[in-house]
């Protein structure tokens, strides 16, 4: 669009536009307007010379031009309208006359003093400009006419022919062109081949310049086009310096601004096609090209100065302007970019926690993140996990993304600390849900359709192929030290099966850098045949057979993977074992399976692996002669090596024989119970053996597949029921290999047959598989809560339905198994409409569980907070419950607060019970009368009252009250049973309460309470186990719930003594074998339905019990009464009821977090007796507890705390089990990055007392099966390590302050205790991830001696040598170690820490020391905190340094909802003193930004504080020791405008992100306690649009400009 069409119309037409254009062309010495219909002439004859006579005046004096437009503004009465005409002509002026000098100093000149009487409003005038030019720009880049503001008269407008004295000098313009002549005065350079002439050419119209001079310009001359534009930039800058000496408005500022920089950044494109033309030497642009940068550069020092601050520093910060590409050999123009990269590091600093490159995940923690993204497996993966790793920003921002994931260089810092991170997961298996999150499928195996870029991937497959190739080297260097680690090889062969079936790995490309890597490596790297087994794992995935048929480069890539068969001919004949065997045929199994696919590759094969393959065959044919069959529970290693082998050579052959063991017994048919129809029968397999995991740990991943599809169709889809046998076998499949075998069962079933589930036997037999075998693997997969909500639709469907209670009854006891299993929030319904589904008991499960997630583990995430009270009102909205007060003080105060005021319903229904009262009672001596008629039984089900039915079981307690033989027992299970199970429930809650208000009753009347209690147990003793007339699990918590009630609890307790309970708990336990079923060997014993279910449930079920069992029922409520009990201080009866159910206990499929959660929930309340009776429940030899640990449980002196030895020692478990470790090639020999672990001590390999923590867990890396609770075994060190610290007898106090006696100092302590300083100058104490520093610190760095004293009683000997880390890389480690596991502890640990660092900071003794100048205080600070690498490189580390780093690693940690406790910290460091104090609270609280950007109060609160911060150094009334100017903040400043911009954006800040108004408004007020210098520096975090640029282009703000 041209600047005609810009023009308003009625300023276009205006009359005084052709007055003042023709006052501006006599003192611009142009002619007169010429008539538009005056005819072109043709250009003259290049070869001839035009003289044309001058015929014109000089132009007036400049003074004397004010003085003619104050004679013409006369002439117009509305001014407003002949000012705007006068900027337009203006502008027009600008553009055409910007090459000119003369000119050019004349509308300079004519601005000033326009602008001096007002008829240039510098705020209109200048943005009208820049557009002017920016459009003038675009012309001239395209070749095309640039039309001024003129209309078309004015495009005529001719040359003065007034004389000029300095003729030499003075080239008229070309009026044929609206554009200026380039040869003009001022130019930097006059055409050598025409010399000067005063010509007068011809005007032409502007609608036929497109055919002369302007496009011959544009496109045949690049420099003459980049020579005018420069010009013109030129001018702009000059005026925009002459608007500057005005106050403009920030609007204006902006607009200014922002066209600098564009300028500045793409100053290289006005030169693009110079060299192509030839007159561009000629021309000369440098000089006129650095004149107008350095004019800009001059602009935007003025906008950004300190005395003015027209706009902030940091908005040359977030511009990006840094990175610019090509920049200009100019000294000034370096130096601007020099400021700004120096200020954005600090700013990115304070972003970044101390050790940033050194954090990596740790896979013990779990939070998340509301986003949903499509995974690897197409699936929508909902609340997701934090990424594990991200890389920072140039403002240190924390991104993540496959694009940028895939921009990160190998060999950089980056680079190494993600291949870190993943190298780390390769070793301790993470959950699936974490690989489907963070990787992608390769490009190579990317569908067209789904090319875009995966926003959750934060890995790259480059990254993931060689962290896997890293993994293998290691493992292969384990096994020829001769390790166990064959557990190890299955495990990582497992993960590796799933991420190349996943794509996330390119196999053409892995196999060629494993061949290179192998290559290279020594000789003896590859002895054995592991990788060739761990490639026949993957063979028939059909990536790889699409590759081995298919691919052009098959050829290549199946000589390498020959390439890697080894042949081990030295191998003892006398040691066979499975594996060997399995090794020795594997090459045979792969050529024969290579054979089969392509006959180009044949050629290639070894015909001795063929022949040798025979031997497989031959071996099946003899073990299988005739009729018999492999004894699977009695094999020999040779057998079993053999059976191994043929799993991957004959895949069917191999599950056909599995199938055949589990179902050589035959069938049977089941004796039905006394309720079922005798004509029906049920058909069951007979029992067997199950598989032994031993046997099944060595079969092939494709035939764990096969088997686990084939028994899922005689599971599910048979016709007879199944043996226990076959359960167990499909349990274990799907345990021996959790990453390749699992399946969402409902999902998978669904898919099959959608009509599946609807048939009863094949629903109890799921459920009973889920809740009592599958349970850990779901929450190890991320899946509890995608199974809950499917449970819960079946429950929905199921609690108003009759008589079908026991279907109802298992759905909900796995529902309430999976809520009270999950540790992160969660909705109750997918879509927050409407009320919950769950049944009152899970409403009220729901809400413990709340409690306990809260306040063990805080609100992870802002989402979380978000839709915190909407679930609860979802729940409390179904619910009619209100806890007590004695169980309301243990809950988090968030959760409190919300159900506090909360009317419990209790009154209300005791008040309905006695209006019912005789009803009911006439009711149930009608149906409970020995002589009652059947007729009034059904009469009664089916038109009775709601609410006279809830009533019955209250009825008929109070009938039976002393004598349970005077009612009709059979027609009261009866009319149970024929009830829905939701109403059954309902007679439950209202029996509790008519009951507990009967004894009540009762007590007032005289009765003695020791007998109330004893009829009362009796009673329900009848109910519940003489006739099993009720479920237990339903009752018992029905009364926990009533314990602000004092007999609720004593007949809890009387139940749980029961004889009759405790028996059948005895037989429950004896009849279902060893809790870790995966050992049971021998055959299962299948309990009748009646004997395990009871009446109620079996009734006239028929289909027969696997697992299930009513004392198996009781293990998520055993849990929850022992809560209640120490609630209601009743920790003597807690302590018998584990004491006498810890049998019972150990089936409970997540005891170890039911250990570890209540020691937190009920921290400094438990007494020690208890503690020890609850660590009891674990079976203690599995749990890596420290060798001490015992002894301190047991000290004699319940407040003394442990030594600083202990301390350490359980750090140093978390650094060598947890902490991924560091890699550096320096330490990694001649195997790479491969070894880098093999100094470290293996997962579980236990340690000497004095160094780490695992003294009694197995060596070698354990299977997921062997440690489903907490699900790996960093998470169990990590949560072992809580739980010692839980477990501990002294104060919380003391335990910190023993961390940070540790922290403080720990660099100085490892080097001497350790006497490595001598190594750490050696090669060793380098490394990539420790970059070399500069030298020179504070003294207190050096100072050695000084913190040695203080971290006294440590023996420090034995920890650095064997870690295999220097001095420096541990102390780092430890640091982090210390901070993640102070994060998992409750909220009593965060507050003494917060306390015993403010304290340690304060009493740091160069900040107390008045005699040191300030200057080496900030410089101490600054060398502390700046860079924490220099410290850790040099061993200068300084105990400031060391706690801000610890409260960094902490910090990250930390859920979203426990961060806003961290403002303690500046709280305690209050009142600030020193400009180093304020670094040092900035320092600690800057990390948090990127999490608390988008939680509003946290954000607002932290803001807040900073400001009050720095008001206590900057403070209005505060009187400073040193007077110290608010330039020396300057970074601090930067910082405040980033944490606003960034909260604004709710992530990394763009180039269009502005603040938020409330946040602004905040600013305001909290500045105004501020110094006036500083409120100037800060003056653009303010509502006010007449100061700030923030304000005036908000789009909220904007509209209250004047």
């Amino acid at each position: 669009m041209d600047q005609n069409q810009r023009t308003p119309r009625p300023y276009q037409f205006h009359p005084a536009r052709t007055a003042i254009i023709d006052l501006f062309n006599l003192y611009l010495g142009r002619s007169s307007r010429q008539k538009s219909e005056e005819p072109i002439r043709e250009p003259p004859n290049k070869t001839q010379k035009r003289v044309t006579a001058l015929n014109r005046d000089l132009p007036p004096r400049n003074e004397q031009f004010i003085l003619d437009f104050e004679q013409l503004q006369g002439q117009f009465p509305d001014q407003e309208q002949l000012r705007a005409v006068t900027e337009s002509v203006l502008i027009s002026l600008v553009v055409q006359c910007s090459s000119h000098a003369p000119r050019a100093e004349f509308i300079l000149f004519a601005l000033r003093n326009l602008c001096s009487i007002g008829y240039v409003n510098w705020d209109s005038f200048l943005p009208s400009l820049l557009s002017s030019v920016s459009t003038a720009e675009a012309s001239i880049g395209q070749g095309q006419t640039m039309n001024s503001v003129s209309s078309t008269s004015q495009s005529a407008m001719v040359a003065s022919s007034s004389t000029i004295p300095n003729s030499s000098n003075f080239q008229p313009s070309n009026p044929a062109s609206p554009m200026p002549s380039i040869n003009a005065i001022g130019s930097p350079a006059q055409s050598a081949t025409e010399p000067s002439s005063f010509t007068t050419l011809s005007p032409v119209k502007s609608s036929d310049v497109s055919c002369t001079g302007q496009q011959n310009i544009s496109r045949s001359n690049p420099s003459v086009r980049d020579n005018v534009i420069s010009c013109l930039r030129q001018l702009s800058c000059k005026i925009i310096l002459a608007g500057l000496e005005s106050n403009l408005k920030p609007v204006t500022h902006a607009q200014i601004f922002s066209h600098m920089l564009n300028w500045l950044a793409n100053w290289d494109q006005r030169q693009q096609g110079v060299n192509e033309c030839d007159g561009a030497k000629a021309w000369k642009p440098d000089r006129v090209l650095t004149e107008w940068l350095h004019s800009c550069l001059d602009v935007i020092w003025l906008l950004v100065e300190e005395d003015k601050c027209r706009v902030p520093f940091y908005e040359l910060l977030r511009s990006n302007f840094q990175f610019i590409e090509n920049i200009p050999d100019d000294e000034a123009l370096f130096t601007l970019i020099l400021e700004i990269h120096r200020r954005r590091d600090m700013v990115a600093m304070h972003m970044q926690m101390l050790d940033q490159h050194l954090h990596c995940p740790t896979f013990g923690t779990h939070r998340y993140l509301s986003q949903a993204y499509q995974s690897v497996s197409g699936e929508s993966v909902a609340n997701m996990r934090c990424l594990p790793i991200t890389y920072p920003s140039v403002l240190g921002e924390p991104l993540h993304g496959e694009d940028l994931a895939t921009s990160i260089q190998r060999g950089s810092l980056d680079w190494e600390r993600a291949v870190r991170c993943l190298r780390h997961a390769l070793h301790s298996t993470p959950s699936p849900d974490w690989w489907r999150r963070v990787v992608h499928v390769a490009p190579s195996y990317r569908p067209q359709a789904q090319q875009g870029l995966t926003p959750s991937a934060v890995f790259s497959a480059e990254m993931i192929c060689e962290a896997t190739i890293d993994r293998i080297m290691e493992l292969l260097k384990l096994t020829h030290s001769e390790a166990h680690c064959w557990q190890e090889w299955v495990t990582f062969s497992d993960l590796f099966f799933y991420l190349m079936k996943n794509g996330c790995i390119d196999f053409v490309d892995f196999i060629d850098k494993l061949s290179s890597r192998i290559t290279k490596a020594d000789l003896q790297t590859l002895r054995t045949n592991h990788v060739t087994w761990l490639l026949a794992q993957i063979i028939r995935i059909e990536i790889v057979t699409n590759v081995l048929n298919n691919d052009p480069r098959k050829v290549e890539v199946t000589r390498k993977i020959l390439s890697f068969h080894k042949e081990d001919r030295s191998s003892d004949p006398n040691n066979v074992n499975p594996q060997c065997i399995l090794l020795d045929f594997i090459s045979s199994s792969q050529t024969l399976r290579i054979w089969s696919y392509n006959t180009s590759i044949r050629e290639y094969l070894n015909h001795e692996q063929l022949t040798k393959g025979k031997q497989i065959d031959e071996w099946w044919k003899q073990v299988t002669k005739g009729e018999r069959m492999l004894d699977y529970m009695n094999l020999d290693d040779r057998s079993i090596g053999m059976f191994w082998v043929l799993s991957h050579t004959m895949a069917q052959a191999a599950s056909e024989a599995v199938l055949n063991w589990l179902t050589s017994a035959g069938v049977t048919e089941l004796i039905p119970g006394s309720n079922v129809p005798s004509g029906e029968r049920v058909m069951a397999m007979r029992e067997s053996s199950p598989l032994p995991m031993s046997l099944l740990s060595g079969i092939s991943i494709n035939v764990c597949l096969k088997l686990t599809h084939q028994i899922e169709e005689s599971l599910f889809f048979g016709q007879v029921v199944p043996s226990i046998s076959m359960v167990e076998t499909y349990v274990r499949l799907l345990l021996i290999a959790p990453h390749s075998c699992f399946r969402p069962h409902f999902t998978n079933l669904a898919q099959r047959n959608p009509s599946i589930l609807n048939k009863p036997g094949v629903s109890l037999l799921l459920l009973e598989i889920l809740n009592y075998r599958l349970l850990p693997l779901y929450r190890y997969h991320g899946k509890s809560k995608t199974l809950m909500y499917d449970v819960t639709k079946l429950i929905s469907m199921l609690k108003s339905k009759r008589g079908d209670h026991r279907l109802f009854r298992l759905a909900e006891n796995l529902c309430m198994n999976l809520i009270l299993s999950l540790r992160d929030f969660f909705l109750v319904k997918k879509d927050l409409k409407g009320p919950s589904e769950f049944t009152e008991t899970l409403n009220r499960v729901t809400i413990i569980n709340l409690a306990i997630t809260v306040k063990t583990r805080g609100i992870a995430e802002v989402e979380h907070m978000v839709f915190f009270q909407p679930v609860l009102d979802q729940i409390m909205g179904a619910s009619q419950h209100m806890w007590s007060e004695k169980t309301l003080r243990f809950f988090p105060p968030l959760l409190r607060d919300a159900l506090m005021g909360r009317m419990d319903k209790r009154g209300q229904t005791i008040q309905t019970w006695q209006q019912a009262e005789q009803t009911v009672l006439n009711q149930c001596k009608q149906l409970l009368s020995p002589s009652a008629a059947d007729s009034y039984l059904m009469t009664y089900v089916n038109h009775s009252f709601p609410q006279h039915r809830q009533y019955l079981c209250a009825g008929a307690w109070i009938l039976m009250f002393g004598h349970p033989e005077n009612i009709n027992s059979a027609n009261l299970g009866r009319v149970l049973r024929e009830f829905s199970p939701e109403e059954v429930t309902a007679n439950i809650y209202t029996l509790v309460d008519v009951l507990l208000h009967h004894i009540h009753k009762e007590l007032q009347i005289g009765h003695l309470l020791q007998d109330l209690l004893l009829k009362t147990t009796t009673n329900l003793s009848f109910l519940i186990f003489t006739h099993e007339l009720i479920p237990l699990d339903i009752l018992l918590l029905a009364l926990i719930d009533r314990d602000d009630d004092p007999h609720a609890l004593r007949i809890v307790i009387s139940l749980l003594d029961r004889q009759e309970l405790q028996q059948r708990v005895k037989m429950f336990c004896m009849n279902r074998g060893l809790p870790e079923h995966w050992h049971h060997s021998g055959i299962f014993k299948r309990v009748e339905l009646q004997k395990a279910l009871g009446n109620h449930l079996s009734w006239k079920d028929r289909y027969p019990t696997f697992f299930d069992d009513i004392a198996a029922r009781l293990l998520p409520v055993i849990p929850l009464i022992i809560y209640r009990l120490i609630e209601n201080d009743a920790t003597d009866t807690a302590d018998r009821v584990l004491a006498i159910y810890s049998t019972l206990l150990a089936y409970h499929p997540l005891r170890f977090t039911f250990v570890r959660d209540i020691l937190a929930y009920f921290y400094s309340h438990l007494p020690n007796k208890l503690i020890v009776r609850i660590l009891h429940v674990l079976d203690l030899s599995k749990i890596p507890f420290s060798e001490s640990f015992p002894q301190h449980i047991s000290s004699s002196n319940p407040v003394l705390c442990p030594p600083l030895d202990y301390f350490a020692t359980l750090l140093m478990g978390i650094v060598n089990n947890v902490i991924p470790p560091l890699t550096s090639k320096s330490r990694s020999g001649s195997l790479g990055d491969a070894s880098n672990n093999s100094s470290r001590v293996p997962q579980n390999k236990p340690l000497a007392s004095s160094q780490s923590g695992p003294t009694n867990a197995s060596e070698g890396q354990k299977a997921f099966y062997q440690n489903q609770d907490p699900g790996t075994y960093t998470q169990l060190v990590l949560e072992t390590a809580a739980i010692e610290i839980l477990s501990l007898p002294g104060p919380a106090s003391q335990i910190v302050s023993s961390l940070l006696q540790i922290i403080m100092h720990v660099q100085p302590t490892l080097i001497q205790s350790s006497n490595c300083l001598q190594g750490s100058s050696s090669g060793v104490g380098q490394s990539s991830v420790l970059p070399t520093s500069p030298s020179g610190g504070s003294t207190d760095s050096l100072s050695t001696s000084r913190s040695a004293t203080t971290a006294s009683g440590l023996n420090y000997s034995n920890f650095v040598s064997k870690s295999g880390y220097t001095c420096q890389q541990l102390s780092c480690l430890l640091i982090q170690a210390c901070g993640l596991l102070l994060a998992q502890l409750p909220p009593d640990f965060h507050n003494q820490l917060y306390l015993e660092s403010a304290r340690i900071i304060k009493e740091s003794w160069w900040l107390t020391d008045g005699k040191r100048p300030l200057r080496e205080l900030d410089s101490a600070v600054g060398y502390a905190l700046l860079d924490p690498t220099w410290a850790a490189q040099d061993s200068t580390s300084t105990a400031i340094g060391n706690i801000v780093a610890l409260l960094h690693a902490f910090f990250s940690n930390l859920p979203l909802e426990w961060l806003e406790g961290t403002h303690a910290i500046i709280k305690n460091l209050r009142p600030l003193t020193s400009v180093a104090m304020l670094r040092i609270v900035f320092r600690i609280m800057g990390p948090l930004l990127p999490r608390l950007s988008c939680a509003k109060q946290p954000f607002v609160k932290t803001l807040a504080l900073l400001f009050h911060a720095m008001a206590d150094v900057f403070g209005k009334n505060t009187q400073p020791s040193t007077p110290t100017e608010a330039s020396e903040i300057a970074d601090l400043i930067d910082f405040l405008h980033h944490a606003v911009l960034y909260e604004g954006q709710g992530g990394p800040v763009q180039s269009n992100s502005k603040p938020k108004v409330d946040i602004l408004t905040l600013c305001g007020k909290t500045m105004e306690a501020l110094r006036p210098d500083l409120q100037h520096l800060l003056s653009h975090l303010k509502t006010d649009p007449n100061s700030s640029i923030y304000a005036a282009t908000h789009p909220k703000l904007a509209q209250n400009l004047s």
